[in-house]
């Protein structure tokens, strides 16, 4: 055990003993770990405000690889003060952390850590909850080894004639190989692939229809039901609430 700083975002919390807690953090060194927060729940604690869900700072602690660390002092990064006004951008943000979460255990690699700050940036900043959350989702299904086939048709192979986007054929498909699936527009067609390669942190405008919105949210859901095995709660509620919103 040696003490550390590290840059994280505590993804969930769980209650410990009376007064303490245990918070799950991604960080920038060391992937998904643990921490003790000694005293945390109780009212006077400094670790009261800053153990919570999208605390994003930085954490000095007292670290054991693959076992629990203690927590000795945080300092806030970014308190996401935008998004925590709205309901709407709460309630992705959970579904970002938990998702990630779910990702980083399959496939602990640095890069999660980093789409997920930038993701939550965005939101924060006011761009659509909704395509960043698809935009991330996407990127994710490489960490977790079913990336759709984007480039060409997934039955033949063809890269000309992509006429639709199916799940259950596993991204795109020709006009050769088109038998009954539903049909998406060209636009949701181009924006998929464009967004598996934008950067998220050099996203400055999206201007993009509901229409292609819909399709490819729907495409990334369905993708995720077959392919992932991620049942997340947090998704079940997104999807009531835009239920309401639509």
């Amino acid at each position: 055990m040696h003490l550390e700083e590290v840059e994280g975002i505590v993804t969930s919390e769980t209650n410990y003993s009376e007064t303490s807690k245990i918070i799950n953090v991604i960080t920038k060194e060391h992937g998904l770990i643990g921490v003790m927060a000694k005293g945390a729940r109780s009212l006077k604690s400094p670790f009261r405000s800053v153990t919570s869900k999208l605390t994003y700072g930085k954490f000095i602690i007292y670290y054991k690889e693959n076992k629990l660390s203690t927590l000795k002092e945080v300092s806030i990064i970014n308190s996401f003060k935008n998004l925590k006004k709205d309901i709407t951008k709460i309630s992705y943000a959970a579904y970002l952390l938990e998702l990630s979460e779910g990702v980083i255990k399959q496939n602990n690699d640095k890069r999660v850590f980093e789409l997920l700050i930038q993701s939550l940036i965005k939101i924060n900043d006011g761009f659509d909850p909704l395509v960043i959350m698809n935009i991330l989702e996407l990127k994710y299904l490489d960490f977790l080894g079913v990336m759709p086939v984007l480039d060409r048709c997934a039955i033949c192979g063809r890269k000309t004639g992509i006429t639709t986007l199916s799940s259950y054929r596993g991204g795109y498909v020709c006009n050769k190989c088109f038998t009954n699936e539903k049909r998406v527009s060209s636009k949701t067609i181009k924006l998929i692939r464009m967004f598996y390669y934008v950067d998220i942190s050099k996203i400055t405008k999206l201007d993009i229809s509901p229409e292609a919105k819909n399709e490819i949210n729907m495409f990334l859901d369905d993708y995720y039901t077959r392919y992932t095995g991620l049942y997340l709660k947090s998704k079940s509620f997104i999807k009531n609430l835009q239920k309401l919103i639509n």
